[in-house]
């Protein structure tokens, strides 16, 4: 019988070192389904999100739209980074540091790029190791939006590799 994987043959523990710059290949440009949707499927009630008439008289005049949901932001930017940081993934163990620096309306495009900030063995198993990343999402005007730290636990190619 033939079989093919269905991952990539890297993105294993090994594969990673601190200081490791990670540019992923493609950008999401954000929809207002994409906000509406998502905002109101986690229930999220913030009005500036999908009342325009009410995010223009709150924000003064500095937005002119609505703001697109910071949990959708995040959430893509972790989306195009896991092609390249998570398909050898055996679990996710943490996400912090969570930081929404600059806001993303209709129409952005969010670019995902990571840095490797630490690699260790995984205390508890021989055929993994933790690796944690610092994903940014950046907009098409060079902004940086959103940022978060990301703690995963990755096969390791030794063990995995060949199977």
């Amino acid at each position: 019988m033939k079989t093919h994987a269905l991952t990539s043959h890297d993105g294993y523990f090994e594969d990673f070192s601190p200081g490791m710059l990670i540019r992923h290949a493609r950008g999401k440009t954000v929809t207002e389904m994409d906000n509406v949707l998502l905002t109101n499927m986690v229930m999220n009630t913030a009005e500036g999100h999908f009342n325009e008439d009410a995010m223009r008289r709150a924000a003064n005049g500095i937005f002119s739209q609505r703001v697109v949901f910071g949990g959708i932001n995040l959430s893509m930017v972790l989306g195009l980074a896991a092609q390249d940081t998570a398909e050898q993934c055996l679990r996710e163990i943490g996400l912090d540091k969570i930081r929404l620096s600059h806001p993303v309306f209709h129409g952005d495009t969010l670019y995902a790029y990571s840095e490797v900030l630490a690699v260790e063995d995984a205390p508890d198993r021989a055929d993994a190791g933790l690796v944690r990343f610092r994903h940014y999402g950046i907009n098409q005007h060079d902004k940086l939006c959103v940022q978060a730290e990301r703690t995963v636990l990755l096969k390791r190619k030794s063990h995995w590799g060949e199977r």
